[in-house]
Order: C-alpha cells, then structure tokens, then sequence
C-alpha cells in the first residue's frame, strides 16, 4: 500500500512537471512567433529611423555608425550584437573591461552624499559622442538588434546579454539568467535600468524566467515605452 502511495505521489509529480515544461514550450513557439510578427511590422519604420540616426552619427563623430560587438546568449552561445555607435571612434571598449568586471562581482558603488550608493556603468562622459548621449537617453541606440531579433539570437523581452569577460566573473547563480534568449528590454530595465546592481539584476532576470508569460512579456513591453519616453534611469 505504502509503495502505492509513494508511486502515485511520484506520478503526479511527474504529470505536473511534464505539464510545465509543455506550457514552457507552448509559450517559446507563441514568444517566436511574437517576435517575427511584431519586427516584421515595425521594421519599415525602424528602417527610415535608422537610416536618419546612422547619417546623424556620420555628421557627429568619423567612423562607422554601427558597432558590433559578440555577446553571450542563451545557454552560452555566442553571438554578434549590434548597436548604434555612441562612443568616440577611437575608444577601445576592452578599456573598459576591468570596470565591467567590477560591476559584475559588486565594486563598483559610489558612497556620497550625491549618488547615495549608486551603481554605474563604466562609459566615462569624455568618451561618449554629442549624439551617443542621445541616443542612449532614448534607447534608439539598441533599435539596429532588430535584426539580431529576427535572425533567432534574442528576443524582444528577455535578460540583456552580456559581454564574454562579463560572464567570466559570474557567480554560479548568475548563469541562470542564461536560460533564455537574451533580450532588447527586460524586467530589470523597467525596474531600473542602469541604475541598480548586477545582483539586483540578475534577481530580476531569474523572476522573469521563472514567470515566462506572454501577458509579462507584453507588460514589459508597455513599461518599456513609458520608461523610455519618461527618460528614467537610461543611460
């Protein structure tokens, strides 16, 4: 009797488990499909927006309006993220390595009275063009990962990737966030932004994946746009 028990306990487990994951499924072919459908209509417009900023950045600063650099993505694939360039041509972006380092294990916090322990990111404002400021108040710096969108290595919602030497200082908690494609926008960005710790964000990206639905994803999305048109937290 006792066996009994314990099987069908075991059996139910497994029903409830095997339910989940074909849910999760269920969800990652509707996220796809989203994802194609809702680039496929924005991108005649993201088209002539972007053809304007990268003319915009040839007129600020010499050098080419796009930068790409390779990133890491679900399940630790590598990938080539583009952005629109917001730096001086000049800038080696491994200058800043040892800061993104930093900010990954947690060092990287101002005590004074002005910031109040804030975290921040290791662009110095020297090094970032008239216009790169711009863009990165509004976020159109991002909009050229539409086509990384449609080419399957990221999504419009999800754990914003990081940069290889990033992911060599994780913790082993933080490759969680890992378990999904990577996103232009995620939960932390709405909650924060820039402006929090990468532990802070990491929590934020694994609440996200442990709550995958389309009506989070579209929530996201909405915050997104009130975020970015409010300017708060970008930067």
């Amino acid at each position: 009797m006792t066996t009994e028990v314990r099987f069908t306990v075991r059996q139910s487990e497994s029903l409830v488990f095997e339910a989940i994951r074909v849910n999760r499924n269920w969800y990652l072919i509707f996220k796809r499909l989203f994802d194609i459908i809702i680039s496929i209509l924005i991108l005649p417009f993201l088209l002539v927006l972007m053809a304007a900023i990268a003319i915009a950045i040839r007129i600020d600063s010499p050098g080419s309006p796009i930068f790409v650099q390779e990133r890491i993505g679900k399940d630790g694939r590598r990938f080539r993220m583009y952005k629109f360039r917001t730096m001086r041509h000049d800038h080696d972006p491994r200058l800043d390595r040892d800061f993104m380092q930093a900010f990954v294990v947690g060092q990287n916090v101002i005590n004074d009275q002005n910031h109040n322990g804030a975290y921040f990111k290791p662009t110095k404002d020297e090094n970032v063009t008239r216009l790169g400021r711009v863009l990165r108040k509004t976020s159109l710096d991002e909009t050229p990962q539409i086509f990384n969108i449609i080419k399957g290595e990221m999504s419009l919602i999800g754990p914003r990737p990081n940069l290889p030497w990033e992911v060599e200082k994780y913790q082993d908690w933080h490759y969680e966030r890992l378990a999904v494609l990577p996103g232009i926008t995620g939960l932390a960005q709405v909650q924060g932004r820039s402006c929090i710790s990468f532990d802070h964000i990491v929590r934020f990206d694994i609440e996200y994946i442990q709550n995958l639905s389309l009506k989070n994803d579209l929530r996201i999305l909405w915050k997104t746009v009130a975020t970015v048109l409010g300017g708060t937290g970008a930067g």
